[in-house]
């Protein structure tokens, strides 16, 4: 957990670090319109894509994840080669392929881009599937990275950050000036401060359900894929063994949302879910006409 949190500061710090000398080089007024957009676009975009860069290894560190290199016995040779082949047929480049320690059926992908990603499986889904769902499992984060989900996700991030904190700057200068009775004091007051942080807080929210909503979108895209590399039947096979075995998700909350499976939520938490129902994922492949 410590060192989750660490990793988190750290790369937070380094991006506010990098921006503050960007802005001061470039001469950045963030009190004007037009410097408020590249402050916002230099610090929206800047954790998203810094995270990005440094996903693969910041996922290998928060899961342990072992990296095959050479095989060392027989499963890890079809993880090897099945990844290989599956890559092969969507046109990328082959991913690092790895194994983590953790009880429950899962698998995720994660990367900077098509040819320079990381596919990575439980020990959990080597004991919990057969041989079939596994090479489902994989084929859907295979499409995953060529979808270019990863960058994709990057994109919407650094949009959505960039829209939050140029609304809430200015809608925070009109409910500041009124409520200081239309006395201009530049936004600069304590009540200003105060208005933009809730504001944040507020908008912050809705930007992540537009994010959630595109990666349960995704999802649907990654299980088409999936079919259409291992099999539709195993695909589903996959996706209904998930649902008899859902339970806890150990993943680190920076690579959930990449992973086969997500947590269950019900009411308006559905809106922050990064995946589907199960059952709604199944009955999207029954409909299909992929083979």
């Amino acid at each position: 957990m410590f060192k989750r949190v660490g990793l988190f500061l750290a790369t937070n710090l380094a991006v506010l670090a990098l921006a503050s000398v960007v802005m001061s080089l470039l001469g950045v007024n963030a009190g004007q319109f037009g410097g408020l957009l590249v402050f916002a676009a230099i610090f929206g975009f800047g954790g998203s894509f810094v995270s990005l860069w440094m996903s693969k290894w910041l996922a290998k560190r928060s899961t342990g994840a072992h990296v095959i290199e050479t095989p060392r016995n027989e499963v890890e040779q079809w993880l090897l080669q099945t990844v290989q082949r599956q890559a092969a047929r969507a046109g990328i480049g082959m991913p690092e392929v790895a194994i983590y320690d953790a009880p429950e059926i899962n698998a995720f992908a994660t990367g900077a881009s098509r040819n320079n990603a990381l596919v990575a499986v439980s020990t959990g889904l080597l004991r919990g599937m057969d041989r079939d769902q596994a090479e489902a499992v994989l084929a859907h984060e295979v499409s995953h990275v060529a979808n270019g989900d990863m960058v994709t996700m990057a994109l919407l991030q650094g949009v959505l950050n960039t829209f939050v904190i140029v609304l809430a700057r200015i809608v925070g200068r009109v409910v500041d000036g009124y409520l200081s009775g239309g006395r201009d004091n530049g936004g600069g007051g304590i009540g200003y401060f105060v208005v933009v942080f809730v504001l944040e807080m507020v908008f912050g929210l809705f930007a992540s359900m537009i994010a959630m909503w595109f990666s349960r979108h995704r999802e649907f895209r990654a299980d088409a894929g999936g079919a259409s590399l291992a099999g539709r039947g195993k695909m589903i096979s996959a996706l209904e063994a998930l649902s008899r075995n859902h339970g806890v998700n150990t993943l680190p909350k920076a690579v959930q949302a990449f992973g086969i499976s997500g947590g269950l939520a019900h009411g308006l938490k559905r809106l922050f879910m990064s995946h589907p129902p199960l059952e709604e994922r199944i009955a999207a492949l029954h409909s299909s006409v992929i083979a």
